[in-house]
């Protein structure tokens, strides 16, 4: 795990930038509340849009936008007792929307950062929300620019799908339950989880809480663009950009190796997780264009 401290400031920034791309995106999109009271309920919504393993077979890579405000204590229960398979797939389709929901809003800036003019009050946010200083005369320049597009990039679906089940444990941990935190990211504020055995030596620390799972992966994305212990990272995926590759997340999970205390072992297990789980097929998928599913069900 490696620490998040987001001061209020970027917060602050960080949702009028989100607020200003959802609102571009809802002026596309339908919203409906859809209510799942049942592990078959849901089910069977994956199938009314098409998401399921067969169509996933016949290289149907389509993704509904799907949310929900949490994981209740009723999972953590129901998942102990249905096939592993089963919890895995309900996991992943349940994460993947959120996922390429905060893709599609990096995307968003990325067009931004490339496209406006350096006096632009759009990229000067973008800037602060990704801790970028301008010159000395308070200015954007193109250097600015350049080191911006660098920072505001995706991250593969693999490789976030995959951390979010090592880190979350299936979304079974008590941090997720209680905060939503499905990425083991440490918060230093004092407002954090604090684990039951904390390690006195790293101070008074705690896991980071989050509104919801799409603000958990935002957060997530917004740590590993912007933290100095992911440069590695943010470099190797710049080069693939430029050498026109594709950015994978079998790639990426080498620079991992200062999110854990692991190093190259929590590598491995994130690389063996992205193959055996073939999460490697998620990095071309894409989203849905109308309906923006919210899932309301029972705590």
């Amino acid at each position: 795990m490696n620490k998040l401290i987001i001061p209020i400031k970027v917060l602050l920034i960080c949702f009028f930038v989100s607020f200003s791309l959802l609102a571009q995106t809802s002026q596309k999109s339908t919203f409906e509340e859809i209510h799942i009271n049942s592990l078959d309920e849901l089910m069977n919504l994956f199938e009314q849009h098409g998401y399921t393993n067969e169509a996933w077979q016949n290289g149907h890579r389509e993704v509904p936008r799907i949310t929900f405000d949490g994981v209740s204590e009723k999972w953590k229960q129901t998942s102990n007792h249905i096939p592993v398979k089963l919890k895995k797939k309900v996991f992943f389709r349940l994460m993947a929307p959120l996922v390429l929901m905060s893709n599609e809003n990096i995307l968003k800036e990325r067009v931004i950062v490339k496209t406006a003019p350096l006096t632009s009050p759009q990229l000067k946010l973008i800037a602060d929300k990704y801790r970028i200083s301008t010159d000395k005369t308070g200015q954007i320049n193109e250097k600015i620019r350049q080191e911006l597009l660098k920072k505001v990039d995706i991250m593969p679906p693999s490789l976030a799908l995959a951390q979010a089940a090592e880190e979350s444990g299936w979304a079974t941990s008590r941090f997720t339950e209680e905060g939503n935190a499905f990425f083991g990211q440490w918060d230093f504020s004092g407002k954090g989880m604090v684990p039951k055995h904390q390690r006195k030596e790293l101070g008074n620390y705690g896991l980071a809480r989050f509104d919801s799972p799409l603000a958990s992966v935002e957060g997530y994305m917004l740590n590993i663009n912007t933290t100095f212990a992911y440069a590695k990272l943010r470099t190797m995926r710049a080069e693939l950009r430029k050498a026109n590759k594709p950015i994978t997340g079998l790639a990426l999970a080498n620079t991992l190796d200062k999110y854990s205390e692991r190093g190259q072992a929590y590598i491995d297990s994130i690389q063996s997780m992205i193959r055996y789980n073939n999460l490697q097929q998620v990095d071309s998928a894409y989203l849905s264009n109308n309906i923006l599913i919210k899932l309301i069900g029972d705590k």
